[in-house]
């Protein structure tokens, strides 16, 4: 597992998954009012020997916002517990695509844990290479040591974005589809005011997936950031509606080269629900 690619395919993982030391992970998620389950389709199926890790349940409960990051120590603590310690390979994927999985993805790497992959097109190319699956509960594995290294460049507040816009010390890409950006379309989360922050640049993560749900190969991804006027050779803050499609485009930019991409953790969930951050309506 080296630092070339941010993702594995589902080749690569079926040839290595008895290895001692590596560790699969279930992040799958869905937006409220899906009407799906993943706890429950995970007791249904999933890869063998994989834990579950919902990106709410790990998070700081504290603040009312979604999935907000936990405190680094009740991190290590909880995925300890799941049998992930510091000498792990982790593999995350989701039941879907790439989405929830980047989140973790994004999460480990903030707790300074670099040997994180995501699996490319999530469940469904397990699926397609006939690898086995798994019923019933999570894998009881032993407890294992993880120790935690907040790493603070990978994550921004509120007021650091705000001072970032302010003094376009980086390129804040809000990656929410065009509608949501521009404020022609309604948040799924009630409360929040539409439009976009001032300054921020709109490269929706959906363009950086492929029709099989997949991360784009590099060239695609140079073109779509391209067309969306972000400068890969700045620094770039990532944001959304929640933080979790924002660590899409930071694994993206990381298939690129750029590992230090930061993610507004409160992304629009925070920015467009408070009166006094200010909000632009139409085209960046």
């Amino acid at each position: 597992m080296s630092q070339a690619d941010p993702l594995v395919t589902a080749a690569w993982l079926k040839a290595r998954i008895a290895a001692p030391d590596l560790r699969t992970v279930d992040a799958s998620w869905f937006l409220p009012g899906s009407g799906r389950d993943p706890d429950a389709e995970f007791l249904e199926r999933h890869i063998p020997g994989s834990v579950r890790l919902d990106i709410d349940a790990v998070s700081d409960r504290a603040i009312p916002l979604p999935h907000m990051l936990p405190d680094p120590m009740a991190f290590a603590q909880t995925v300890g517990e799941m049998g992930l310690g510091s000498e792990h390979r982790i593999v995350v994927y989701a039941s879907e695509g790439i989405l929830p999985a980047a989140r973790v993805w994004w999460m480990f790497r903030v707790m300074g844990h670099d040997a994180v992959t995501v699996l490319d097109g999530g469940l469904a190319k397990w699926l397609a290479i006939r690898g086995p699956l798994q019923a019933g509960p999570a894998a009881s594995r032993p407890p294992a040591r993880f120790r935690a290294r907040f790493r603070k460049d990978l994550v921004r507040s509120f007021d650091q974005v705000a001072e970032t816009l302010e003094q376009g010390t980086a390129q804040v890409v809000d990656v929410r589809p065009a509608p949501r950006f521009r404020g022609e379309a309604p948040e799924p989360r009630p409360g929040l005011r539409p439009g976009h922050m001032p300054g921020a640049l709109n490269a929706p993560y959906a363009e950086l997936i492929a029709p099989d749900g997949t991360l784009k190969a590099k060239a695609a991804l140079q073109k779509a950031f391209a067309h969306a006027h972000v400068a890969l050779d700045r620094p770039i803050v990532t944001s959304c509606g929640s933080g979790v499609s924002a660590a899409v485009t930071a694994l993206a930019l990381a298939r690129l080269g750029l590992w230090d991409v930061a993610v507004y953790d409160g992304s629009w969930a925070e920015w467009g629900g408070r009166d006094d951050a200010a909000v632009v309506i139409g085209a960046a």
